[in-house]
Parts: structure tokens; sequence; C-alpha cells
């Protein structure tokens, strides 16, 4: 089983122990506002979304990690790489994603663990090029991805909501771990 330790976080598979820490973190208007139609998710949207996680870790060899807190086990949300599916013009590709509990932004735990992910990305998975998608506006992710050392690569809008978004890209040539 694929495990990534941090100085501060744990990125590991999923669990059952899981399922209502990440439904509380997608039952937060705050979180959610950045994501799709804004629209908060409850326990079953959750159990179904974290079922179709794994399932792209046993086809694809990736998918998202559920991320704890080393020191106390506690669900911070997830980082992890998926096929950007509902983008056609990007594809193909892998994007790096995060989605964090709002009380645990601003500690660098969104940073740590995206890094930790976007090196297992290139150097454990072989992968060449990670993309990332950021709805314009969301400066704190803008902020992460530039910490990665991602470039801006397109301007386009989101095929259901309309609203922009950024599309940023990094290869292994670029990539300093």
């Amino acid at each position: 089983m694929i495990e990534i330790r941090t100085p501060r976080l744990i990125l590991r598979r999923w669990n059952d122990d899981d399922l209502v820490p990440m439904a509380d973190i997608n039952a937060d208007s705050q979180v959610m506002r950045w994501i799709d139609d804004g629209s908060v998710r409850d326990l079953e949207y959750t159990a179904d979304a974290i079922e179709q996680w794994e399932e792209e870790w046993d086809e694809e060899g990736f998918g998202l990690f559920a991320v704890e807190l080393l020191a106390s086990g506690e669900l911070v949300g997830f980082t992890g790489l998926s096929v950007p599916e509902f983008l056609p013009e990007v594809m193909p590709a892998v994007a790096i994603s995060w989605r964090l509990g709002s009380q645990f932004w601003g500690q660098g735990y969104a940073s740590e663990a995206a890094h930790a992910t976007l090196e297992f990305a290139l150097q454990d998975r072989g992968l060449d090029r990670v993309i990332c998608i950021n709805r314009m506006g969301n400066d704190a992710s803008e902020n992460v991805i530039r910490k990665l050392g991602m470039e801006p690569e397109l301007e386009t809008e989101h095929p259901v909501y309309g609203y922009p978004l950024h599309v940023y890209a990094i290869d292994l040539t670029e990539f300093e771990a």
C-alpha cells in the first residue's frame, strides 16, 4: 500500500474512518465555494466519491490521497492526482488537486501535501508532466500552485458552469524535489 510521509503529514489510501470527516469537509460552504457550482455535498455523495477515488487508484495507479496529520491522525482532506476528463482541451493530462478542511488552511499543509504528490507523480509514477486547474479568484490555491513551480499554460472556461479557469503545468525537467 502506498503511503507518503512528510514532516507533518501522511498521504495514504482511503479507509472507512475517513468517510465522516471528509463528509464534514464537503459540507463546509467555505471549502466548497470554489468547487463546481459551489454546492455543499452530503455523506452519500462523499461515500460515492471516495469509492470512485479508490477505483481510480486501481485503474490508473494513482489517485487522491487521504491526508492526515502525522501527530494526531486527524483527516485534513485530500490531495492527489486525477485525469481531468471534464476539460477536454487539456487532455491527455494528469492533474494535481487538493481539498482541505477550512480549519487547516493557512498552515502550509496544502503546499506540503501537494509538493509530496507532485514528487510522487514525476519520480515514482514516471509522469513527464502534471497540470493544475484553478478557478480564477481562488488566490489561496494560486499561491500553492506558484510554490509548486508550475507555469501558466492556458485560460479557459469550465465547460458546465462557465466560470474562468487557469491551467498551469510543470514537467519533469522543471521540477525541483
